[in-house]
């Protein structure tokens, strides 16, 4: 029996060596893996100033200069962001950084758009693009749609015929014939053919 316990004690002690053996190395390789210095913290780098279309705004037109007469090189749809590189004197239109336009930059008008806070340098305005096709005019095509105004006489003035004013006689100045007024004379003509009719009436008898 005693034989026996020594026998287990021997084991117990080769399995903790061989056990503590094991460990040792695993320690130490943890322990070099281990940073001494400082663990740098990563940070994000911060956007800048930025130009967002709002979401009742379509899209926005993205040309290759500030102003309509350049050409148009795309557009931004509603809710999408861009980097602000600049703006006109005016600030009327923004300088973005656009990729498929020229340089990979593009302008936008401002006042649709919404911009963050933050400068925004005033950057040189590029050169409007001359027309690849110069328009010229064929005279010979525009003498077919020139036309020779014809003069039209002006109407002949005829003066109107003179009216007939017609003149007015005073009535009073008809009232008296003679110095001996009308109703007077009228009277004693009456009178006359009165006594005439009678004296005929009574030669008739």
């Amino acid at each position: 029996m005693f034989r026996k316990n020594i026998l287990y004690t021997f084991i117990v002690a080769i399995l903790f060596l061989i056990l503590s053996a094991s460990t040792q190395p695993v320690d130490a390789q943890v322990k070099l893996q281990q940073p001494t210095g400082s663990v740098p913290t990563v940070t994000g780098t911060p956007k800048g100033v930025m130009v967002t279309v709002p979401l009742d705004q379509e899209y926005v037109n993205v040309r290759s200069g500030p102003g309509v007469m350049y050409d148009l090189v795309g557009r931004l749809v509603a809710g999408q962001e861009a980097a602000v590189l600049g703006r006109s004197e005016g600030g009327d239109w923004l300088l973005i950084q656009y990729y498929g336009g020229p340089e990979n930059q593009g302008w936008v008008y401002s006042p649709p758009v919404s911009l963050s806070p933050g400068e925004v340098p005033i950057v040189e305005i590029p050169p409007t693009q001359t027309p690849l096709v110069t328009e010229t005019i064929n005279p010979t095509m525009a003498a077919q749609f020139l036309t020779t105004p014809i003069p039209t006489r002006l109407a002949t003035y005829t003066p109107a015929e003179s009216l007939a004013v017609p003149t007015y006689v005073d009535i009073s100045q008809r009232s008296f014939v003679g110095g001996i007024p009308m109703g007077l004379v009228i009277l004693i003509i009456a009178s006359i053919g009165i006594i005439l009719a009678l004296l005929s009436i009574i030669r008739s008898r």
